[in-house]
């Protein structure tokens, strides 16, 4: 099969919702033709020969060789405490390579901290290794001080002046830096000073460069997709190292499977939500499978998770139908009555509903209790209570905001941020992507999950305050919505736009290190569900960057290559 764009993507976030007179959705001419801009990023299906499918068998199995070669004949001949292991690390990692090598990676890794872990100074003193060496630990879940840095501080601790001269130490103290946690000043002045230094001095670079150090600061590593920024990096990379033209082979050879199992899981998603018929019931409503595909690939980004991505985008295509039913088709009565229904969980309440509710919660009703069925056969856990309590807490969320906005009335800020990160969804996602893990199911973790934990709460405040940074209003609505920046600056009306969205960038920050600091510290979920919470993060600027036309070009275009292109 080939798939086809036919045109740009949008976002979900709650929108006003006007008075019950005037809030019949399903009967609003205005709507349906703002809708239908929704709905123009789609792919078609088309049959195709087998000739232009990869032969998965024999790409496999020489990708599984060229690895092994790779384990026996370049990796042991690296010594456990050499510079040239951690750039070879860093490198897999942004080649999206690295779970080949995990094994590996990990032990040479546990020896460089036992050896490295004091401030001592056998850390070394050179800026790339103590950037590199530093970031690689964290990435890893080794916690490494900050102090580190103190030996590239003067007497004001702060960074030596001199070494704003050395390019690509202050792109490694620039990426080092996006590991921070709270209270970390060292590292905040390290952000401030480097950025300052290759925001200046990136005009002066050669073409080659000036490229990599804008990316850099555009997109640190460690709040990026290497899904995404893998082929641009190899574009990147010109050092004529032995083993490089090994890591770009896998590479080339994991990116043309992964391909092939993104053709297959779409063409699988698509059936799947053809033959469930919500986009004929609800004709206003989003129908951008291919969207919802890309959020739980950002999720189960390893080739292995097939099924699980596959299983994943289907609670997440309800997130959106249901976003859309609170803020297209229902008055504020029928979004109570589904609201209560959802909380009773009875699929005879469906009785008491409107038509178009009813196909809603009957598909809501019978997934989760398939993906729950799924998750005990496979994991011998049955989440049915815990899916059943956040579908409930997102739709009461849901209509928290319905009732704010169509009442005309802002909340204060906090207020709308506490509803907004259970509204943004989120929560939904991880608890699935928990469950359908099945890694680390024991009562302490069910119940930590279930309330809405800072590895959950942490990614949704990003994906919160973005999308209301970015101002964009949803293809579905004209007219305000409400946003945090709006809600600030009706509390505090001294506050000037821009004031307002530097305190926005700055809550993302602080929720980015307490982000961090949950990866390091706490070690009650598998590191596969860590990196599940850091790579939704790492998704929500695509997702959420518009341009003048509302439209997401960044997106598009990544996702095109991601689909299409060859590596190189």
């Amino acid at each position: 099969m080939a798939l086809h764009f036919e045109s740009c993507i949008f976002s979900s976030k709650p929108q006003i919702v006007a008075p019950n007179s005037q809030l019949s959705g399903y009967h609003n001419p205005a709507k349906p033709d703002a809708l239908h801009l929704a709905n123009k990023w789609n792919f078609v299906q088309e049959e195709s020969s087998n000739t232009q499918l990869y032969k998965t068998g024999n790409l496999s199995t020489n990708l599984s060789e060229k690895v092994e070669v790779v384990k026996n004949e370049v990796w042991k001949t690296v010594d456990e405490s050499s510079f040239e292991g951690l750039c070879m690390i860093d490198v897999m990692q942004r080649l999206n390579i690295d779970y080949h090598f995990q094994d590996e990676i990990e032990t040479f890794l546990e020896k460089q901290y036992a050896k490295y872990s004091s401030v001592g100074s056998g850390y070394g003193n050179h800026i790339h290794e103590i950037a590199l060496r530093f970031r690689l630990f964290r990435q890893h879940g080794y916690f490494e001080p900050a102090e580190v840095f103190e030996k590239l501080t003067n007497k004001e601790r702060e960074i030596r002046p001199e070494l704003s001269e050395n390019i690509k130490g202050m792109v490694d103290i620039y990426e080092a830096s996006q590991l921070a946690v709270a209270g970390e000043d060292i590292l905040a002045e390290a952000e401030i000073f480097s950025g300052k230094v290759l925001k200046e001095k990136v005009d002066c670079i050669d073409s080659h460069g000036d490229q990599f150090v804008k990316r850099t600061l555009e997109h640190p590593f460690h709040k990026s997709l290497p899904l995404f920024t893998a082929r641009k990096f190899l574009g990147d990379f010109h050092d004529k190292n032995l083993w490089l033209s090994s890591f770009r082979e896998i590479a080339k050879m994991d990116f043309s499977l992964l391909q092939f199992s993104y053709h297959r899981e779409i063409g699988q998603i698509t059936k799947w939500w053809t033959e469930l018929g919500l986009a004929n019931e609800l004709v206003y409503a989003r129908n951008q499978p291919l969207k919802w595909y890309i959020w739980s690939l950002a999720c189960f980004s390893d080739r292995s998770f097939s099924e699980e991505r596959i299983e994943l985008t289907k609670p997440i295509s309800l997130i959106y139908i249901i976003d859309d039913i609170f803020d297209v088709y229902g008055t504020l009565d029928e979004l109570t009555l589904f609201t209560e229904a959802v909380c009773r969980w009875d699929i005879t309440a469906v009785e008491q509903l409107p038509d178009y509710m009813k196909t809603c919660f009957s598909v809501l009703y019978n997934l989760t209790n398939e993906i729950s069925s799924k998750v005990y056969q496979k994991h011998g856990w049955n989440p049915i209570h815990s899916l059943q309590n956040a579908w409930k807490r997102l739709c009461k969320a849901f209509l928290v905001e319905a009732k704010w906005f169509g009442s005309g009335k802002l909340p204060s800020a906090e207020e709308y941020l506490e509803n907004g990160i259970v509204s943004s969804g989120v929560h939904i996602v991880m608890v699935h992507t928990f469950f359908l893990l099945g890694e680390g199911l024991t009562e302490e973790n069910v119940e930590i999950i279930d309330g809405n934990p800072d590895i959950i709460s942490s990614p949704a405040t990003i994906l919160r305050l973005w999308d209301d940074l970015g101002n964009a209003q949803d293809e579905n609505q004209k007219g305000n919505d409400g946003s945090y920046v709006n809600c600030l600056m009706m509390e505090k009306p001294e506050y000037t736009r821009e004031v307002a969205r530097e305190r926005v960038m700055s809550k993302m920050s602080d929720a980015w290190k307490s982000l961090n600091q949950e990866c390091l510290f706490h070690k009650h979920f598998h590191s596969t569900f860590t990196k599940a919470s850091l790579n939704l993060a790492r998704m929500v600027p695509l997702m959420y960057s518009y341009d003048d036309r509302q439209s997401l070009p960044g997106l598009e275009e990544q996702v095109k290559s991601l689909l299409y292109d060859n590596f190189l």
